[in-house]
């Protein structure tokens, strides 16, 4: 077998083979296949695309290429939550402790964030002592005591795709639908969950701007799950704006945990539950979603997912008392406004401006080597629909950086503020399954 009969056929629209495909995945692995020969066949599947089976097994043997995580000591079915990112997106601190709640294990592993704010792991970072390293041993029976565990990614899982996506990143074959799909896959597999539930954005602060790309992954991953023998479910969620009224890492954690308490912050708390009531499905509580979105609704009014988070921290070294008290969160030394120029309503904002002001304040990473500011973030006062006079305060920055005006030059750039008061977009766009 040679890789240049490989790269031809795929280029020539012909379809790889199950045997072709892992020997391509153990070559580049073990670095036999140069990167200008997988360049060439990422190129290849960029313009020709794959088949369901070419994915499936691209998946699957990306998953071989390293450890796998065994989660059969963990009782129950195992559901995990994938989100495809977006701008405010705390969706895993609010679905977690809620799926949990109702006795559904929840082990997850999370990554960091490059680019707007942190991942959810730098979130909870915010809780002074939270501990995101944790034993196999300390993982499982965490999860078996309490119902939950997130730690960070741990051991060599799927080596393959951190090459691949690495050299796709400087090849200009990063949107390519099969090898997006295969990446996020994989490693959800690798993780060990039984099922999968993932929360695929679209929108201006989306990978995935347009609905019919995200429509379009959606499916590639469900088709994906189908194939493997793991059951999976896609929601294609709205991120056109942030998502909440909280950009920033220890905001954001305050925001979820105002959630948990029972405020009502629509959006976040309708993707919440959906997101979680598909998962409480897949792992056999409830017969139907509307039964469970319900009973979960009712699961954040009483206080038991509110609760279950508490116990989450305490058990991972963090100090619980800030769930009750989230003045104690890390706070900012500095705080600027922007205001509104014109009166009228907010037409639209593009979330990613403000995702990238809330980096320039010190909330996310420009490089994998910067260090977060927990306390750095954007919390909006006004967002699309609403209607403003001149002078109103529409977002309060507040940074351990003095000056801020980058950040404020960005908020500029993301608010339109029009005339016309803009029809609202749906929350939830389609459930793919």
């Amino acid at each position: 077998m040679r890789m240049v009969d490989l790269i031809l056929k795929k280029r020539n629209g012909g379809e790889l083979n199950e045997a072709e495909i892992r020997y391509v995945v153990e070559g580049f692995t073990n670095e036999t296949i140069p990167d200008y020969q997988m360049s060439a066949l990422s190129m290849a599947i960029y313009f020709n695309g794959m088949t369901e089976k070419e994915t499936a097994s691209l998946t699957m043997e990306m998953v071989k290429s390293g450890d796998v995580i065994d989660l059969s000591n963990i009782e129950g079915k195992k559901v995990d939550k994938h989100s495809t990112g977006g701008v405010g997106d705390k969706i895993s601190l609010i679905v977690a402790p809620l799926v949990a709640s109702i006795g559904i294990p929840v082990a997850k592993m999370s990554g960091r964030g490059l680019g707007h704010t942190g991942g959810t792991i730098d979130k909870l970072e915010s809780f002074p002592g939270f501990n995101v390293e944790l034993t196999e041993e300390q993982f499982t029976k965490q999860v078996n005591d309490i119902k939950m565990s997130i730690i960070g990614q741990t051991g060599n899982l799927t080596p393959a795709d951190k090459r691949l996506y690495a050299l796709r990143d400087v090849t200009a074959t990063v949107e390519s639908i099969p090898l997006i799909a295969s990446s996020i896959m994989s490693k959800k597999i690798a993780a060990g969950a039984d099922s999968i539930v993932l929360d695929v954005k679209t929108g201006s602060g989306a990978f995935m701007k347009s609905f019919d790309d995200a429509k379009a992954l959606a499916e590639e991953m469900v088709a994906i799950g189908k194939n493997v023998g793991r059951k999976t479910v896609a929601v294609i969620t709205d991120m056109d704006q942030p998502l909440g009224f909280e950009v920033g890492n220890a905001n954001e954690v305050k925001e979820a945990i105002e959630v948990l308490s029972g405020k009502d912050v629509e959006d976040l708390k309708t993707i919440a539950l959906t997101i979680a009531g598909h998962m409480a499905v897949l792992g056999g509580f409830y017969p139907t979603f509307d039964e469970a979105y319900a009973d979960l609704d009712k699961r954040i009014a009483d206080g038991h997912a509110l609760e279950v988070f508490r116990q989450f921290v305490a058990a991972q070294g963090g100090d619980a008392s800030l769930v009750d008290d989230v003045t104690k969160l890390p706070q900012a030394k500095f705080e600027t406004t922007f205001v509104a120029k014109q009166a009228g309503y907010v037409e639209s904002i593009i979330a990613d401006e403000v995702g990238v002001a809330a980096m320039l304040l010190g909330a996310g990473r420009a490089t994998k080597d910067d260090q977060i500011d927990f306390a750095a973030g954007i919390t909006l006062e006004k967002k699309v629909g609403d209607k403003v006079e001149a002078g109103d305060v529409i977002a309060v920055l507040r940074s351990n950086i003095e000056d801020m005006s980058s950040a404020l030059e960005r908020m500029d750039h993301a608010y339109t503020i029009g005339d016309t008061k803009p029809e609202a977009r749906p929350l939830i766009h389609a459930v793919i399954q």
